[in-house]
């Protein structure tokens, strides 16, 4: 393994009925605001669990944080966290409202134009609100890591930051919060945390025996139950699972000494971005196309996945190579989420704007190796039609 140092401050509250440990988590005199997306968390209750559970604490919300969060409704998140003197974040939902959370946090005393934190990646982040997450939606694990994804609707650019300032000083995981969602947020969910290993995973061998094996498990976790979690709805043992399979997916753990790869979320971001389509979904499409483009350079790590994972021991490598692929593929379709982008009507057309796109947005350098180039990403594209 690569020289690596794992820090990871985030405690997890996890189970039934966690919701009312707030009052012990959150400090006495903070001034809280709630941040949360659509009215979902209000009309299951979520949302008054968590007011009364804060008490008297002073509590106003801010609502309407969207999918794919935006820099311009964030703002006016900062501007009532200015305005109003509050002192305390505390993020109800999903990965999107936690990301959007965090670029709160951080842009509250940021010294120049809160966008530099996303232009230069989060690396000049000193200072952030503290914060803390009721999670609703397992997919993204940002409930327990530094990272955020942020779009700026002007001018379509979506963008990560990273910092250490960021992590949640807590997340509330009680799985029973999942049991209202749509069956496709929940299959999002599973291919979410399934790319997030493989982006960790599938790069190529450094001797990370613990870490090659976490990450294969937690695979197989998401295979296995992957099917029966979206139409299962009230098996508090299959969401249990799922919600702690993404939260492991990336927090930090599986990744620390290892290579990691993410061109698979840059490409997909641009997608998203583009076409309003859902991260997870742009997910399913890259990556088959990805791996197949790229299957020479991660060779060796193909052949342990379609070993390890998918049991595959017979055939000459391309063909074992050939077949992981087409398990994740199908996989990724029996889920219902289509893994080419004919099925959201895009077509070549669309090419050269998303790589115009890409090399806009100074992701000329890709992968482990920073060796996926333009005119790869181009061939990713036009494998994912």
């Amino acid at each position: 393994m690569i020289n690596f140092n794992f820090y990871n401050p985030t405690r997890i509250v996890f189970g039934q009925e966690t919701i009312k440990q707030l009052d012990a988590l959150v400090p006495v005199d903070a001034r809280v605001l709630l941040l949360f997306g659509g009215e979902s968390a209000r009309r299951n209750g979520t949302l008054d669990e968590v007011k009364q559970a804060l008490g008297q604490r002073v509590v106003q919300e801010f609502g309407g944080i969207e999918p794919n969060p935006s820099y311009e409704t964030l703002m006016r998140a900062v501007a009532q966290v200015r305005d109003q003197k509050l002192d305390f974040l505390l993020a109800v939902g999903g990965g999107s409202v936690i990301d959007g959370t965090k670029f709160v946090a951080a842009a509250i005393d940021y010294p120049n134009d809160p966008w530099e934190i996303l232009e230069t990646y989060g690396r000049h982040v000193q200072t952030a609100m503290p914060f803390g997450s009721v999670l609703t939606l397992p997919a993204t694990g940002s409930e327990m890591n530094k990272a955020s994804v942020i779009t700026r609707q002007s001018t379509q650019a979506k963008l990560p930051f990273a910092s250490e300032r960021v992590y949640p000083r807590f997340s509330v995981l009680d799985p029973t919060k999942t049991y209202t969602l749509p069956a496709r947020q929940i299959a999002n969910g599973v291919v979410d945390a399934y790319v997030h290993i493989m982006e960790q995973y599938l790069t190529y061998p450094v001797d990370g025996m613990v870490q090659d094996r976490f990450a294969e498990g937690l695979l197989q976790t998401l295979i296995e139950i992957g099917p029966k979690v979206v139409t299962e709805t009230t098996d508090y043992t299959l969401r249990a699972n799922l919600m702690w399979a993404a939260t492991l997916a990336l927090n930090g753990l599986i990744g620390a000494g290892v290579p990691q790869d993410w061109s698979t979320h840059m490409i997909g971001h641009e997608l998203t971005a583009e076409f309003g389509i859902d991260h997870a979904r742009t997910l399913a499409v890259v990556l088959p196309a990805n791996l197949l483009v790229r299957r020479q350079a991660k060779q060796a790590k193909l052949l342990q996945y379609a070993e390890r994972v998918w049991g595959i021991r017979d055939g000459s490598d391309d063909e074992r190579i050939e077949t992981a692929i087409e398990k994740t593929r199908a996989f990724f379709e029996s889920l219902g989420l289509p893994t080419r982008l004919a099925a959201y009507d895009i077509d070549a057309s669309a090419i050269d704007g998303l790589v115009a796109r890409l090399e806009q947005h100074g992701m000329t350098a890709l992968g482990e190796r920073q060796d996926v180039t333009p005119a790869d990403s181009r061939r990713i594209l036009e494998r994912s039609l």
